[in-house]
């Protein structure tokens, strides 16, 4: 669906009536302004909308008439340029791979071994009979 401008004739004698045709319009789906001149009446209702359907739901609530309906042309969009990407290089280490076992990490870890720690190796001890 197009944006469309609809210009629609109410006749609104009460401030009531007035805002419970504002909000009947602003719960249409695709509404993306309203405004109203109280003097003439006259009501515009921009957006993706469905102006028939919108006139039926306001004569529900005071006379509507549809004055006119054009379709809104959407503004012209100038295509920004695009920012070349940056290039940025990392030095393969070691450290890229985190979960790859490498022999030379002890040295420069933060957690060394103890100097003075030894691995027994007990034999098993636990017997079931």
């Amino acid at each position: 669906m197009t944006a469309k401008k609809a210009v629609l004739q109410l006749s609104v004698h009460e401030e009531r009536i007035r805002k419970k045709a504002f909000v009947t319009v602003s719960r249409f789906a695709g509404v993306t302004s309203i405004t109203m001149d109280d003097k003439t009446g006259k009501m515009t209702v921009v957006g993706e909308v469905d102006v028939p359907v919108i006139v039926m739901k306001l004569r529900k609530i005071c006379n509507s008439e549809i004055v006119s309906v054009e379709v809104v042309k959407p503004p012209e969009k100038k295509p920004e340029p695009k920012p070349a990407p940056e290039i940025v290089a990392f030095p393969v280490t070691h450290m890229n791979y985190p979960y790859q076992y490498h022999p030379a990490s002890y040295a420069t870890s933060y957690y060394q071994p103890h100097p003075y720690s030894r691995v027994v190796d007990e034999p098993n001890t636990c017997v079931i009979m």
